[in-house]
């Protein structure tokens, strides 16, 4: 899939005000450090689509992204760290939770995981989360340029072991790296697949 454009349509925290249109929508979402804003700027190939920052937990919006005019890329706040208040993360928690329950157009939920780590709890309840809601969601493997290969090989085989002991298959994954645009294709494809299964129906 070629990107020729890429719009910032709206924020908000109100479900019922995202747009009306009825096109596929993907939603990006993992831990606050995960590096979510500089997958979506390499995706696009755009450098300030999505506004990355030092601090963790920037993130505090449901923001859609109109892409080649015909689906919505979403970006969610992180869930786990960030630097904010117990209150305000209650708000942006309860409406991720209503953003996947009640958005129809939602096709699938790209879920972000640093490949670096061992599988980490809260990463492991959200997606399980996701299947007891009928969600379908791919993994993100970020981070790939941190890692030599054999490396990021060991972690994603201990973390198959580890979603297979819920789940009877591994799903969907990409292995990617914002700096060296590693899985930039493979996802995009992965994404239009989808589109053009659903433009067929």
């Amino acid at each position: 899939m070629k990107i020729k454009s890429a719009t910032f349509v709206m924020s908000n925290s109100d479900v019922a005000k995202c747009p009306k249109q009825n096109i596929p929508e993907y939603a990006f979402i993992g831990r606050s450090n995960v590096g979510k804003s500089s997958l979506i700027n390499m995706l696009m190939q755009r450098k300030n689509l999505a506004k990355t920052s030092g601090r963790p937990g920037k993130t505090q919006l449901i923001n859609h992204f109109l892409i080649n005019e015909n689906w919505f890329l979403v970006d969610l706040p992180g869930y786990g760290y960030a630097r904010v208040s117990k209150s305000a993360k209650k708000v942006f928690q309860k409406f991720i939770t209503q953003y996947f329950q009640k958005r129809r157009q939602l096709v699938l939920a790209f879920v972000l995981i640093d490949c670096r780590h061992e599988p980490q709890k809260i990463d492991l309840e959200f997606m399980q989360w996701l299947g007891e809601n009928q969600i379908p969601f791919s993994i993100v493997f970020t981070k790939a340029d941190k890692l030599k290969p054999d490396a990021i090989s060991r972690n994603i085989d201990h973390y198959t072991e580890k979603m297979l002991e819920t789940w009877e298959e591994m799903p969907t994954y990409f292995i990617t790296s914002s700096s060296k645009n590693i899985g930039r294709d493979e996802m995009l494809d992965y994404i239009n697949a989808i589109n053009s299964e659903l433009s067929g129906l």
